[in-house]
């Protein structure tokens, strides 16, 4: 990319890692200088998160669609192999009964996979047409803003909210936060700190955790992106180990989804 050889190193990597925003503001609506104003929009995240997910859509339907006895092709045979996988790992760690789980689980897994995917475009690509076309800025993976990470965990957080209530009503719902792990009606301010902080710490967690792994991985592409042509040497054999965390992070987003919903309709 050309802004590489104007800008500094530093200016290189903000430049990379500053998504393409817009905000309404007292002079209307403005781009890229949305600074401290609440009600701005990550354009690029928002972007790219739904072209991505109508793609997972598009693909899994048109396999169901086509669907083959015998022999399967290729796609529709990735396809089974993904849904086995999840189905099996679903049913080993889902104890209650909602069929929303399974493919809740599918979403999670394809869906964040495919964002993640997006770390291995090396890193001046789609910034570098983006420019060409006027356009300042372009974060194209979606994990790495958190805004985006957080959104998927406050949905889950919501469901867990409410398959507790919907399971155990609201009753058991207070008891198990009052309640536990001591029950006497003095230990209720301790419990309900410590349940408290247990329940608050899941969609934060799950939201960090992915945040977290891929914006240091898209750092250290854009690390390496800065030793200009010496870059290729250094840049598959991180892309290579990259897809294992790539993947990896799914998988864990998706369990531990599962896990806390499994946790949500357990009735003691």
């Amino acid at each position: 990319m050309s802004e590489a050889g104007e800008l500094t190193s530093s200016g290189y990597i903000k430049h990379h890692l500053q998504n393409l925003q817009v905000c309404n503001s007292d002079q209307g609506v403005v781009w890229n200088e949305c600074q401290g104003n609440f009600w701005t929009l990550n354009v690029d995240t928002l972007g790219f998160s739904i072209v991505l997910g109508l793609l997972f859509l598009w693909g899994f339907r048109k396999v169901a669609k086509s669907a083959t006895t015998g022999v399967p092709g290729k796609f529709q045979c990735f396809v089974e192999m993904v849904v086995d996988f999840v189905d099996e790992n679903v049913k080993d760690t889902f104890h209650g009964k909602n069929n929303l789980i399974a493919p809740l689980g599918l979403t999670i897994f394809v869906w964040v996979s495919l964002m993640n995917l997006m770390d291995l475009i090396p890193v001046d690509w789609l910034p570098g047409i983006a420019g060409a076309a006027g356009v300042g800025y372009l974060k194209v993976v979606p994990t790495t803003d958190l805004n985006a990470t957080f959104a998927m965990s406050l949905s889950v957080f919501i469901l867990i909210i409410f398959y507790s209530i919907k399971v155990k009503g609201v009753g058991g719902f207070v008891k198990e936060l009052t309640l536990n792990p001591f029950n006497h009606w003095s230990m209720i301010p301790f419990n309900f700190l410590l349940e408290g902080v247990a329940l608050i710490a899941k969609p934060i967690s799950l939201a960090l955790r992915l945040f977290g792994n891929m914006y240091a991985g898209e750092l250290i592409f854009i690390l390496i992106a800065l030793l200009g042509w010496y870059q290729l040497p250094l840049h598959f054999p991180w892309a290579v180990f990259h897809i294992l965390v790539i993947f990896l992070q799914a998988f864990i987003f998706m369990m531990l989804t599962v896990v806390y919903l499994s946790l949500a309709h357990e009735d003691h």
